[in-house]
């Protein structure tokens, strides 16, 4: 099973500039517990990059902790249940939260 650090450093590998066009956004991910912290994506202009820490003016804040996030990543959990069951916390927008799903593939 791939740590929290891991999937984020996978993340640009994963990322389908063409389900992202027209997307230009800061995506900040607040992860807690074991393994857990602060990282923020960068779309624009058809590419993601992913760096560790907060990131400037988020469009987007997700909030979970390290067992959720690793559940959503690997396609065992959706981010749409996790949001139902309070264990996914999101501030910003909201379109936009609904379109990252499709942005990245699964493991």
């Amino acid at each position: 099973m791939a740590t929290v650090k891991e999937v984020f450093d996978q993340m640009p590998g994963r990322f389908r500039a063409d389900k992202a066009t027209g997307t230009n956004a800061v995506i900040q991910y607040d992860i807690g517990g074991e393994g857990g912290g602060t990282w923020h994506a960068i779309i624009k202009e058809g590419t993601c990059a992913v760096n560790p820490g907060p990131g400037p003016n988020p469009s987007l804040t997700l909030s979970m902790s390290a067992q959720d996030w690793l559940d959503m990543a690997s396609g065992k959990q959706s981010g749409q249940m996790l949001f139902m069951s309070g264990k996914l916390k999101l501030k910003g927008d909201m379109g936009l939260a609904m379109k990252l799903g499709s942005m990245f593939a699964m493991q």
